[in-house]
């Protein structure tokens, strides 16, 4: 039988190892010591030195931590794209308050600023405005930052910036993660780098990311006892996870380019298959990092569904994953309000994510293509 070729398996640089044994031989493994400076100061550095880095536990705590320094409490509404992992909205429900979601727009598969601009005004008009907005750089595609930011400014409500997916992405040239007045980032397994585990919270100011790794260490207060006057979290990222991280960082550019490798490999392999569509840039504008590459079928057309081509693929074992489920589909969110049309349904029904490790060998690249091939012949 045939190895199995996975979706996208963690990939390391080869230093990691070096940075972890360092940790160890200083006694510095648990939420504090200087692989955990230096990565937050090497994220920073990679993204803009003006901004200010703190290394947790996951993505996900990253924006919790980022919706309560925004102040969002109990009976807030806050805005979130519809397509997106469960990541981006369990938060919301963390913080006792409740999720609006946003249909998708075409081009980017991103937060619509049509339907974003529609939600605001009624839920205005309802008596409640929105406490925030969550953008997501899907599968590593930066969403339409100028039109999104623009509706946010003019309602004066604060962006997070869903960027788990997009380190190494740009939008103008400016790094992903840097718009919103936070940036989420994300090392879980299966990004662009790795920490075993892991996220970070990207802050505008100095004060902002002290508070952060303040709640992330259980909030104690600046007392010889253990005292704290407000609710903290066990959110901060362990040195020797830093230590990975440290390793990772020296590879990210190599990621990048070979995951934006295996979108160019895709291209090639469907542009004579009529009915597929390879999820590329819109413009110029855009530069992802195709952590995921994903394309659509359009069944009138190729004959064959997505489902189809997945199932076919596992006889090979080739692991490939249905595009994300819309949150306001998913029955946790069930009754909740939802602001636009068909895209991000239509784009759970026919879209598949392919495989796109960075560690792709020639030879599984191979079993890919002689498997696709066989699919539509």
């Amino acid at each position: 039988m045939n190895s199995k070729i996975w979706l996208s398996s963690p990939h390391m640089g080869g230093n990691e190892l070096h940075y972890i044994r360092e940790a160890i031989e200083m006694n510095w493994i648990t939420a504090q010591g200087h692989c955990l400076d230096y990565f937050e100061k090497d994220l920073a550095s990679f993204l803009n030195k003006k901004y200010f880095v703190a290394a947790l536990n996951s993505g996900t705590a990253a924006l919790h931590l980022a919706l309560i320094e925004l102040g969002v409490k109990a009976g807030d509404e806050v805005i979130c794209q519809t397509m997106t992992f469960s990541a981006s909205a369990n938060p919301i429900a963390y913080c006792g308050a409740t999720p609006v979601f946003i249909d998708s727009e075409k081009d980017t598969w991103n937060l619509c600023p049509i339907a974003l601009e529609e939600a605001i005004q009624d839920r205005i008009a309802q008596g409640i405005k929105p406490k925030a907005i969550i953008a997501v750089h899907l599968y590593g595609m930066p969403y339409k930052v100028t039109e999104i930011h623009a509706v946010a400014k003019k309602y004066d409500i604060p962006v997070v910036e869903d960027a788990a997916e997009g380190l190494g992405s740009t939008y103008k040239g400016v790094n992903c993660g840097t718009f919103g007045d936070f940036g989420v980032l994300s090392f879980n397994g299966n990004k662009i780098i790795t920490t075993s585990g892991g996220g970070a919270l990207v802050c505008q100011t100095k004060a902002a990311k002290d508070k952060a790794v303040f709640l992330s260490t259980q909030a104690r207060d600046d007392a010889p006892h253990y005292q704290h006057s407000q609710i903290g979290y066990n959110y901060r990222m362990s040195n020797i996870a830093a230590g990975i991280g440290r390793g990772q960082m020296e590879v990210l550019a190599d990621r990048v380019q070979q995951r934006r490798a295996n979108n160019s490999f895709y291209r090639q392999l469907f542009q004579d298959i009529a009915g597929v569509t390879v999820f590329v840039e819109p413009s110029a504008d855009f530069f992802s990092n195709h952590w995921l590459s994903c394309i659509t079928l359009d069944e009138k057309i190729c004959g064959k569904t997505a489902e189809q081509l997945r199932l076919h693929l596992l006889e090979d074992q080739i692991e490939s994953r249905p595009l994300w489920k819309p949150m306001h589909l998913q029955p946790v969110f069930e009754g909740s309000a939802y602001y636009g049309g068909q895209v991000a349904e239509d784009l759970f029904k026919t879209g598949l994510c392919l495989p796109s490790g960075s560690n792709l060998e020639e030879d599984e690249l191979h079993r890919i293509a002689t498997a696709i091939r066989s699919f539509f012949a």
